[in-house]
Formats: C-alpha cells, sequence, structure tokens
C-alpha cells in the first residue's frame, strides 16, 4: 500500500513572525509589570502598617509550595515521558497503524526537548498555581498545636483531623495527579513511539513498555492502598445518619473494618504490579486488580448498605444512639457552646401563659432592663443622623448605624453611635475632581452618639437626643481633635494623597467654620499611616498601579506626600491576618480620646471530627445583612472560635490584634508561624475593654446549632420533637431571620444589667416562642451564653405572632393608615424581647413616620408593648406600659433608675386609637367610647374605598371623619378615666 504524502502545514511570512513576537513580548512586559507593580504596593503597604513578616511568610510558603508541586508535577511526568521516549523500540513492524503514526514521529522528532519542556513547564505552572493555593494547610500542619481532646473513635488528638489529616489528603492528591499524568504521557509516548500497538497484529507491548506501565500502575493503586487508610479518618466527617455528622453504626461496624481490609487488599494488587516487572505478564496483577474492584463493591459498598437497610433503619434510634451523643459533644465543643446556662423560665403550674399580677410586681422592682429600654433602632436611623448630623454634603453616616455602651457620671447607658465619615459620593458636580476627591476632601470628622432609650421633645419630637455631636466634637463623649479626624472608615474606598512640605499651606478639608466664625479650616495629615511617595519611583509604580497620571503631573503630589489606601478596618484587618475571617460589623468606639474600629477576628476550621458542617455565609446571614453589615464567605466549617479582638485607629489606620481566646489551637498554631503578630490580651487596656461586645456573626452561627443541638437527650435528638427556628424578621418584607440585638438588661440570676446579645427562638415550623438567647458582653460575664426555655406546653407568642397582634390592633390600625400616605410612611423599628424578672417576657418596638420626600428621615413617634395577650400603644413606653400593667406602673418602672422623665419623651401625635371591643388597655368601655369606635370603623372602611377607586376627595373626607372620630374617642376616654366607678 502506497504511503500517504505528508501534509504541508502554511508557514507565516517573517514580518507576521516579527509582529506576533511583538505582540507575545509587549502581552508578557505589561503583564510582568502589572504584576510586579501589584506585589510591590502591597510590600508597601505592609512595610506601612509593619507586618512585613506576614507577606514574606506568607509569599515564602506559596513559593515553597509552587516550587515543590511544580517540580514533582512537571519534573516527574517529563522524566516518564522522557523514559517511554529513551526505551523506544528501535525497529517496529511494517502495519498500517505505524505508518498513520509515523508522520507525528517526524514531527515530533526534531522538537523533543522543546515538547518535553513545553509539557514540563505548562503541567509545572498549573500544579504550582494549584498548591500554591493551599499555603495555610501547610503553614497548620507544620505549626500544629494539640487540642487536649481525643476523639472517640480512633483515640487521636483533635489536632491530626484539623491540622494533619488535610495536609495528608493534600499531599494524596497530588500523588494520584503526578502518577495519572505520568501514565497518560507515557501512554501517548509508547503509543506514538510504537511500544503499544493497539491495532498491529502480534505482541502489544514491548518489554520496556510493559516495566514502566506496571511501574506506574502499581505506584497508583499503592496510593490508593493509603487512600484506603486514610478514609477510615473520613468517617468522623460522614454523613450517613442523615441528622447529625460524624461516624454512624454503619460506618463503625461495616465500613470501617471493609476499608482496613481494603488497604490489604490494594496492597496486594500494588505488589502483583510491581512483581510484573519481572514476571511480564499482565494476567496476575490485572486478576488482583479485577479482585480488589470486586472487593471494594462487596465489602467496601454492598456490604454497608445492607447493614444500614436491614440493621440499623428498623431500629436507628437504638443503634445511632451512641453516635448521636458523639455529635452533639463534639458540636458543642466545636462551636463553643459546651457551657451554655440552661435556665427554666416562666414556668406557671396553672399552665398559664402569663401572670400579670406576678409580672406589674416584677416590673414595678425592675431597675435595670425598663429603664435602659432601647426605643432607637440603629438599622433605621441613619437618614436621621445624616440630616441632623451630616453637616456637609462630603460626610455621611453608614447605612447601618451601631450600638455601644459608656459609663457617664457613673451611668453606664447603651447609645447609638457613629462616626461622621468622609463620603466621596456625596460630592457635587464641580466638587467631584481628581485634585478635591483625593486630595482636598480626605477625612470624615466627629464622633455622634445619642442615649439609645431617649428621643427629643417639643416641634423635633421624635430625633435622637445627641449628647455627644456637631464641628468639632463636643459632649459628654470626649474626643480629641487628631482622635476625632476620620482617615480610616467604612465609607472610604477612594485612596488619598496627604501631606504638605514644612511651611505648606493646608491644602485638605479639615472644618466648615472655626470657633469664632472664621471661614473653612484646612488641616495637614501628619498621622503614621500612609505610604511615603516623594521619590519618582514610587510616584511611577502608583501611577501605574491607579492608572492615574496625576502622581506625575500634579502640584498636589510632593516630596512630603503619601498615599492612604486599604482605608475600610475589615480590609486592613483581613490583609494584616489573612488566616482570620472578620465580623462582618466593624463599631466605633471612643478610647482613650480617640475613635477607634473594633472589630471580631474568627479562627475557623472545616476539619473538626463529627461536628456538624455549615456554610459560614449562610449561616451568619440574617434580614440585614448586605445593607449596612458585610456578608461572610460562604465556606465549608464546623469550627469556630472569636479568638481575635482588633482595633484600627481612625486617624492613623494602625492595625492591632489582641489574642482574645487564650485556648484557641487554631490561633495559637498561626501564632507560631506568625510570631509578635498578636498581641497578649494582657496588653488590652480597660478602657477597650469596656468597649467589647459578644459578636454578631458568631452569635447568629451559633444560635443556628443551638435550634438543633441544645437536647442532650439522643433519643429526643432523633425524633426532632423539641427542635427550635430562627424566627424571620417580623419588621421586614423578607422570610431571612431576625437579626439579634444589643441591648442593656437584667438576666434572670444576675445581680446587674449587662451589655448582651439576644434573640428569640421559636418551635420548629411554629410562630409560638420557645426560648430567648443571650450572650454576655459584660467583662467579667464576657462569652457567657444563657437559654431560657420556656414550658413547651404553653403557647408564648413569638415575634409574627406579636407583630401581627400590633398590626391588627384597633388602637394601631387607624394610625398606620394615616402613617401610610402618599407624605409619609410607617417604619418599624426593631422588636425588642426583654425578660422581667422570673416571671416573663416583655416586648418592646418602636414605630416611626418617615416622609416620603427627598431627604426626609424616620421620627419616633409611638412605642408598642406586648406582654401575654396584652397590648400597649402609646406616645412613651412608660405610657404604653401603663396600658398593659396598669395606670402609674409604666413610669415607676422607667424612672426607676433615674431615666428621664416624659418630658424627654416625643409630644404626643394627634391620632390615638382605641382598642377593639374596649381593646387591652385598662380603661372602661362606655357606650360613647363603643360609638366612637363605631364611627373610627366606618371611616377606615370609607377610606379604604376611596383609595380602591382612586376618589381622592373621598380619601380627604374619610380622614376628616377618621380624625373627628378619634377626638370623640379621646374625649369619651378622658371622661370614663375620670368618672368613679367607671
Amino acid at each position: 500500500m502506497a504511503m500517504r504524502p505528508p501534509v504541508s502545514v502554511p508557514t507565516l511570512s517573517r514580518r507576521a513572525k516579527v509582529v506576533i513576537g511583538a505582540i507575545a513580548v509587549l502581552l508578557v512586559l505589561f503583564t510582568a509589570i502589572g504584576t510586579l507593580t501589584n506585589v510591590y504596593v502591597d510590600y508597601l503597604w505592609f512595610d506601612e502598617t509593619g507586618f512585613t513578616e506576614v507577606f514574606w511568610t506568607e509569599l515564602q510558603t506559596r513559593a515553597l509550595l509552587f516550587a515543590v508541586a511544580g517540580v514533582a508535577t512537571g519534573g516527574l511526568t517529563a522524566l516518564a515521558i522522557h523514559l517511554a521516549y529513551r526505551f523506544r523500540p528501535t525497529f517496529r513492524p511494517m502495519s498500517l497503524e505505524q505508518q498513520n503514526l509515523e508522520r507525528y514521529r517526524q514531527s515530533i522528532e526534531p522538537r523533543r526537548t522543546l515538547v518535553l519542556t513545553s509539557v514540563a513547564v505548562v503541567l509545572g505552572l498549573f500544579a504550582g498555581f494549584t498548591a500554591q493555593g493551599s499555603w495555610e494547610t501547610w503553614l497548620q500542619f507544620r505549626n500544629s498545636t494539640d487540642f487536649g481532646r481525643v476523639d472517640p473513635e480512633f483515640g487521636l488528638d483533635i489536632s491530626f483531623f484539623v491540622f494533619d489529616y488535610p495536609f495528608y489528603r493534600l499531599l494524596l492528591g497530588f500523588g494520584f495527579a503526578i502518577v495519572i499524568l505520568a501514565l497518560i504521557g507515557s501512554l501517548l509516548t509508547h503509543y506514538v513511539f510504537g511500544g503499544l500497538r493497539l491495532q498491529t497484529p502480534g505482541q502489544k507491548l514491548t518489554g520496556a513498555a510493559m516495566v514502566q506501565l506496571s511501574v506506574l500502575l502499581g505506584l497508583f493503586v499503592a496510593l490508593k492502598a493509603v487512600a484506603y487508610w486514610l478514609d477510615r479518618y473520613a468517617l468522623v466527617y460522614s454523613d450517613r445518619g442523615g441528622l447529625f455528622t460524624g461516624a454512624s453504626y454503619t460506618d463503625v461496624n461495616a465500613l470501617l473494618p471493609a476499608k482496613t481490609i481494603l488497604v490489604f487488599a490494594a496492597a496486594v494488587c500494588a505488589v502483583a504490579f510491581l512483581a510484573n516487572v519481572v514476571v511480564r505478564n499482565f494476567r496476575l496483577p490485572a486478576a488482583a486488580l479485577v479482585l480488589l474492584l470486586i472487593s471494594s463493591l462487596v465489602i467496601g459498598v454492598a456490604y454497608p448498605a445492607i447493614v444500614q437497610q436491614f440493621v440499623v433503619r428498623p431500629s436507628a434510634n437504638e443503634r445511632e444512639a451512641d453516635f448521636i451523643a458523639r455529635a452533639i459533644e463534639s458540636t458543642r465543643q466545636a462551636y463553643g457552646l459546651a457551657d451554655v446556662r440552661y435556665v427554666d423560665y416562666a414556668q406557671q403550674e396553672t399552665g398559664e401563659e402569663v401572670d400579670p399580677t406576678a409580672a406589674l410586681a416584677e416590673l414595678r422592682n425592675d431597675t435595670e432592663t425598663i429603664p435602659n429600654a432601647r426605643l432607637l433602632d440603629p438599622n433605621v436611623l441613619s437618614a436621621t443622623f445624616t440630616a441632623r448630623q451630616q453637616i456637609r454634603n462630603v460626610y455621611g453616616f453608614p447605612e447601618k448605624l451601631d450600638i455601644d455602651r459608656y459609663t457617664i457620671n457613673g451611668e453606664t447607658q447603651d447609645y447609638v453611635v457613629a462616626v461622621r465619615e468622609l463620603n466621596s459620593q456625596g460630592l457635587s458636580e464641580n466638587q467631584d475632581t481628581w485634585i478635591n476627591r483625593h486630595t482636598v476632601y480626605t477625612h470624615g470628622n466627629g464622633f455622634v452618639a445619642a442615649p439609645a432609650n431617649q428621643v427629643v421633645a417639643g416641634q423635633e419630637g421624635g430625633e435622637p437626643r445627641f449628647t455627644t455631636r456637631d464641628l468639632p466634637t463636643r459632649g459628654t463623649i470626649e474626643v480629641s481633635d487628631d482622635g476625632a479626624r476620620i482617615y480610616y472608615g467604612e465609607l472610604m474606598q477612594d485612596y488619598s494623597v496627604v501631606g504638605a512640605p514644612e511651611g505648606g499651606e493646608p491644602r485638605e478639608f479639615d472644618l466648615p467654620e472655626g470657633s469664632d466664625g472664621e471661614g473653612q479650616i484646612n488641616n495637614t495629615y501628619d498621622g503614621r499611616g500612609g505610604v511615603e511617595i516623594g521619590s519618582f519611583f514610587r510616584q511611577l509604580t502608583f501611577a501605574i498601579f491607579y492608572r492615574e497620571r496625576n502622581f506625575l503631573l500634579s502640584s498636589a503630589v510632593n516630596d512630603a506626600s503619601k498615599v492612604l489606601y486599604v482605608r475600610d478596618p475589615m480590609d486592613r484587618v483581613e490583609k494584616a491576618a489573612p488566616f482570620l475571617t472578620v465580623d462582618g460589623d466593624p463599631y466605633p468606639a471612643v478610647i482613650d480620646g480617640r475613635v477607634q474600629w473594633i472589630l471580631d477576628g474568627y479562627t475557623t476550621s472545616g476539619s473538626y471530627p463529627y461536628a456538624e458542617q455549615m456554610e459560614l455565609g449562610e449561616a451568619a446571614t440574617d434580614a440585614l445583612t448586605g445593607t449596612g453589615t458585610t456578608a461572610l464567605p460562604n465556606e465549608t466549617f464546623n469550627y469556630i472560635r472569636n479568638s481575635v479582638k482588633a482595633t484600627v485607629d481612625a486617624y492613623d489606620g494602625t492595625v492591632t490584634l489582641y489574642e482574645w481566646d487564650t485556648e484557641d489551637p487554631v490561633l495559637q498554631t498561626y501564632m507560631k508561624a506568625f510570631p509578635g503578630l498578636v498581641e497578649p490580651r494582657e496588653d488590652m487596656s480597660s478602657d477597650l475593654v469596656s468597649h467589647v461586645r459578644y459578636p454578631e456573626d458568631l452569635f447568629k452561627v451559633q444560635r443556628d446549632i443551638l435550634t438543633r443541638y441544645h437536647v442532650s437527650d439522643p433519643g429526643d435528638f432523633y425524633s426532632g420533637n423539641d427542635r427550635w427556628a430562627v424566627p424571620a424578621d417580623p419588621t421586614q418584607d423578607t422570610q431571612e431571620p431576625q437579626p439579634p440585638y444589643y441591648i442593656l438588661a437584667q438576666r434572670p440570676g444576675d445581680p446587674q444589667a449587662s451589655f448582651q446579645l439576644t434573640s428569640a427562638l421559636n418551635a420548629f415550623r411554629r410562630e409560638n416562642l420557645s426560648s430567648f438567647v443571650s450572650a454576655s458582653s459584660a467583662p467579667e460575664t464576657y462569652g457567657q451564653i444563657q437559654v431560657l426555655t420556656l414550658p413547651g406546653n404553653t403557647p408564648f407568642r413569638g415575634p409574627q405572632q406579636v407583630q401581627q397582634s400590633f398590626i391588627t390592633n384597633n388602637q394601631v390600625r387607624p394610625d398606620l393608615t394615616l402613617f401610610n400616605s402618599a407624605e409619609s410612611r410607617a417604619v418599624f423599628g426593631n422588636l425588642l424581647t426583654l425578660p422581667i424578672g422570673d416571671n416573663g417576657l416583655l416586648y418592646v418596638e418602636p414605630l416611626y413616620v418617615e416622609g416620603t420626600g427627598e431627604n426626609s428621615f424616620p421620627l419616633l413617634q409611638k412605642v408598642l408593648v406586648n406582654y401575654g395577650d396584652r397590648v400597649g400603644y402609646a406616645n412613651t413606653l412608660a405610657e404604653a406600659l401603663d396600658q398593659v400593667f396598669g395606670a402609674g406602673a409604666g413610669q415607676a418602672a422607667v424612672d426607676n433608675d433615674g431615666a428621664p422623665a416624659p418630658t424627654d419623651q416625643p409630644d404626643a401625635p394627634a391620632t390615638p386609637a382605641p382598642p377593639a371591643d374596649g381593646g387591652t388597655a385598662d380603661t372602661p368601655s362606655t357606650p360613647e367610647m363603643q360609638s366612637a369606635v363605631q364611627a373610627i370603623n366606618s371611616a377606615l372602611a370609607a377610606l379604604e374605598t376611596a383609595q380602591r377607586n382612586g376618589d381622592f376627595a373621598g380619601q380627604g373626607q374619610a380622614l376628616e371623619d377618621l380624625q373627628a372620630a378619634v377626638t370623640a374617642y379621646q374625649t369619651a376616654q378622658a371622661q370614663a378615666a375620670t368618672t368613679p366607678g367607671g
């Protein structure tokens, strides 16, 4: 048969080759310059902040893993291909298959070194890039710290599973990859060069090919034996039990012995393949391989399935009891819930939901919780703070404000706090130039605080009572001039160029006017923050990095200039400590006269044995995530600790990390890898410690775990008859979980009030309340979690039911109709749950009204209260409590610790309305009141009809009738209250 003529391949002209080569060189050059610039700018940031050890440790670790994995993968694969080529047959039998392969051999032969090098480089780069991403796995393995606890099945310290096992799996994965790539490369090489003849009659493999393939297959099966051995330890992460994580009855009694048997079976199979180097007959290793496959199916799959189906499933609650107990204990340990204090709360012998008489006594005796009941919702008031304290358009406040506590004149109160940050998005068109954006408007200024339980009366009724405010900052919380300047904050995403030569004119906008009425005051930054860019090389570097020529051309950039970048506190902490996951809600506090951002850092792991696996981002999501708080990454984990408290100075950007959890082995491991990075807990000042608070994201994770793992009995856990659920936020049109709330309250059994993070929990798939969880932020009891468990046979109202009772109440409905109009809308604040002594839970919710026009902001207008089946709705908390517990009860409770009198509360809006059928308030029902109620209902019906028909005149008339009916009701109510026996 005639040979086919070689196929001609079109070639490029010399000019085309030069052009393509030049383009390729330029692309490589630009890529290299961009990459090196990014790395250098990163290094400058670490050098400026004093964390160069972090930069070099991470870079060296990544480089080490890149080099080892790259050389091992590329080198060993290239070696296998080279050996296959080296031992190719000298003579090949003539056949159509070999004739067709000849042209490929002729193309490869002259370029075999280039081809082999290219293969090695490409595979090495791919493996290196993959391996360097596991730098934390290597550091954890290298610096492993014992947990001091052993797993119940294998008797190994937990550190083996958290630190060692992931690294062994990483090595095994690369081992499999190298062997498979080498095997594929060898097979292709042997096939192209005649060592493997698939279609040629006679011998299919040469002796050299058989030896090489036998060795590679033997190595593959040997690695499989190692994999079977490691699979034994992977049983601690099994989800075969369905309801729990960890080794189940079937895993321990069927799959564990099977994996052990398969280890030896795979080892025998590997020996058979290696023996084939001498025997050179694939029948024996092939038989061993078939036996291994059959064994893996029979004893590794079928047998466990039979045990699960016929032994476990008929009596799973009994068979799995010991393993469920393991999962409960381990999950509690992994999520920091081993020492939760459970309190049987509001247990009534009578079976009644609540005892109002006993509650009234508790209310009158309460000196801590009610006086500090929070009426200002930090999630609602950003627009109010902006309207009253923005001062200039270049300033702004975050979408979500924060809650903290301060002790002023010996009295501790919680405050809604915020810093007046620079908001570049607020620049006008005339202001928005590069000079203004980056060199003039460089920082915010001022700290703003308002007591969380007070508002202003008078014409500005419903506004927060700002006790620290204005520019320069003045008020009860003292802030120094430098400490009040905000160069680092949540709104600052742009870079700023600061600094001026000695004696130079200040150009940074600082204050709108001086204290003596003089004009705008400018300032020159003199803090430690920022990277110096006085040299031409650094100016060029940042011009490339930001793609901005003004670094080279503008006179605002001088020998004394610095660049401030990475200005968000979260970004700074995550960059300084890349092994931490940072809580999504940093908050500002005044520490020793300076504004400091306080952040919570978590160490996490996904390898804690027997602990339930969760998705971090999903578990930490609530109705407010993404609206003022940052969502956490959605990574799989099953161990978490709030191991680090971090601060970021708002003026100079200094990042300080403190070891908060001194018993966390994960943090201790990283502290070995990064010595000196984290400072001892003892270095925290008492002022700083007084402002730390229990972190929200951790609490959200823990309350989710508590919904299932509060149960200690394995049988009850299996049946799931006491499961809880996180309620949906009743104040938002969403099914996302209700956010936890910070309150200053006295927990049952505690001698005084403490700042705590709280959440209500419902019964599973029901809206009834089952428990109330609180985590203390007080320094002396920090981290103590208390769960008030409510009697299961009593239908306590949950948040959704309470909210429903509010919006359907006949006192509330008329006002909601008036508030929700073309000019305004009602805004419900946070629904707080407050324990009252040992008797019951009081719900308190503020109601705001916000205009619909531009620059409108919400004002507090009403307070809603619920206790048991009673609803209070009034202008002040005291009046609402009076409606629930009787005249005088509310004011006595609110004034118990000297809290502000009602005059500090908002003036009464003009539209209070009566309860249905006499209502829930303690007021008598008279014929006049009933007549007024009927008139209100008629006016509401007329209003609804007019709105549905688009009858604006009818709406106006209905509103007038409604106001007249409400006035008549108020008059009748007042007369009834003053009538003896009425």
